[in-house]
């Protein structure tokens, strides 16, 4: 069966190059045009993938984002207007995958949509197999995908997920930036290492008490992080 993906984007022109591009690829494709619409054709549709703009009407793509984060771990590759870094981050910190700066040549936007729908079909490694890790007052149940602190649940986001359960199983040991983004991202993630900063900024607001002092995971300068208990 082919897999579905969802495109959302207000600019048709860029819809219908898209769609034609995909169904030639063998894709099976649904088209939104707004983002309210978009989450009706989500739960609908039950996409493989969603290509999502940012600016989009009556509801933007980060806040589609950010909802479907709620309940979903479907791939999403946004769409940003070339030089909107800070749209590129928020999107990173709401769940999404990759991101591609307008205007895109297809078959880089094709090679993208085959990299994150491969990724998405790994099984999750551990290098210890462990079912639970805890650190201090931290408990992560790892098949669950659940993480409590002091008893009360955290809510993090996938990618905040991964990156903690990465730093909890090498407890006590530095991990650089490149090994953090190839382990949780893959290793034919297109963006860069800041992805990384960003989701442990995200980690330390949910996770320490005092996250300008953190007690858990500290930076090692010049090279990355390390998850001290």
């Amino acid at each position: 069966m082919a897999e579905k993906i969802l495109i959302v984007d207000d600019e048709k022109p860029i819809v219908d190059s898209i769609k034609y591009t995909l169904y030639r690829e063998g894709y099976d494709v649904v088209v939104s045009y707004d983002g309210e619409d978009a989450l009706e054709k989500f739960k609908k549709e039950n996409p493989d993938l969603i290509i999502l703009d940012i600016m989009l009407p009556k509801l933007s793509g980060l806040e589609v984002c950010r909802i479907i984060r709620r309940t979903s771990n479907v791939p999403i590759i946004m769409l940003t207007a070339k030089g909107e870094d800070m749209d590129r981050v928020i999107g990173l910190e709401l769940g999404a995958d990759d991101y591609v700066p307008k205007p895109f040549s297809m078959r880089e936007l094709v090679a993208r949509i085959k990299a994150v729908l491969r990724r998405a079909k790994l099984p999750i490694t551990s290098t210890k197999t462990k079912e639970k890790l805890e650190f201090d007052d931290v408990v992560i149940d790892v098949v669950g995908r659940i993480v409590t602190k002091r008893g009360k649940p955290i809510d993090l986001s996938p990618k905040e997920f991964d990156l903690l359960v990465t730093l909890a199983e090498n407890e006590g040991r530095v991990m650089s930036r490149e090994y953090l983004l190839s382990h949780v991202w893959g290793e034919d993630f297109y963006g860069d290492d800041r992805t990384v900063d960003v989701h442990i900024r995200w980690l330390r607001e949910k996770l320490e008490d005092d996250p300008s002092n953190p007690k858990y995971i500290q930076t090692v300068r010049g090279i990355g992080y390390i998850l001290r208990s």
